[in-house]
């Protein structure tokens, strides 16, 4: 299936692309004839050591590495400035890096962090790329978020209300330009198996854990169709529906299976 938009000589960011998920959306990007994907990442050297495996496999002109703090706003701006300046117009921006800490409630320094990279840095890319999107008639913005929030995770109380802050931030950018020609979408995923989820998901047999070439894969085909919510785990729209159909209910399965998760860590 191809992509949603002119891709032989289209320009995609991925922020957090030097691994996980945002990874396999540049390889999976790549495989699907995007003209250029430029990888970036707070880490400048895996960055360069993505963007450089890239460039070996699809071409040396198809990809390069992007050192980015998604959490400073002069710096998103510099970058899309300097992107559209030097290589041409971004077709499609994949608001993907992301960072889960904080343990019960978290410490000041948790939210503070989880927030600037699971939220504001969504905020700060589309007030910089939109615009211009709009400007030419045509564009497409992703932001990854997270199946907590659209419903919990009880293990991290900064991740989830952050998550939940993406969901809504992002369904507030789709009723804003629903008229308009420039696409938004939401990524939802249960659990994925990368180094931010590995160890705090491991030990809960109960979730689905998926790899991200098969997240990256679901993207695509969502975009192509046309997709605000993309739920790489379909079983995550039933529990949103049987959230919302009685709350309380809700809440009490949850705080089951906490205690269930809690009592197992006691017994091993």
């Amino acid at each position: 299936m191809q992509l949603p938009f002119h891709a032989t000589d289209g320009i995609a960011v991925v922020t957090g692309g030097a691994s996980g998920i945002g990874r396999a959306l540049c390889e999976e990007l790549l495989r699907r004839g995007m003209g250029h994907v430029i990888t970036a990442d707070r880490d400048a050297e895996r960055a360069h050591e993505a963007a450089l495996g890239f460039c070996q496999s699809h071409g040396s002109r198809r990809a390069s590495a992007l050192a980015l703090d998604v959490t400073d706003e002069r710096a998103v701006a510099s970058a899309i400035e300097q992107i559209e300046s030097t290589r041409g117009p971004i077709a499609l921006w994949c608001s993907n890096a992301g960072v889960n800490t904080g343990i019960g409630l978290g410490e000041p320094a948790d939210w503070d962090l989880v927030l600037g990279v699971n939220l504001r840095a969504h905020v700060h890319a589309a007030k910089h790329v939109v615009p211009r999107m709009l400007e030419r008639g045509t564009g497409h913005f992703v932001i990854t978020a997270s199946a907590a929030g659209l419903l919990t995770d009880y293990r991290s109380a900064p991740y989830s209300a952050s998550k939940h802050a993406a969901v809504g931030f992002a369904e507030w950018l789709a009723v804003r330009h629903a008229s308009e020609p420039v696409s938004i979408h939401c990524i939802c995923p249960e659990a994925v198996r990368t180094a931010m989820t590995t160890k705090s998901t491991e030990s809960i047999p109960s979730l689905q854990i998926l790899e991200p070439p098969a997240v990256a894969v679901f993207v695509m085909e969502a975009l192509a169709g046309g997709r605000f919510l993309i739920l790489p785990h379909p079983r995550v729209q039933q529990f949103e529906q049987r959230r919302i159909a009685d709350r309380e209910q809700w809440f009490s399965a949850v705080h089951s299976a906490m205690n269930r998760k809690a009592q197992a860590d006691l017994s091993n």
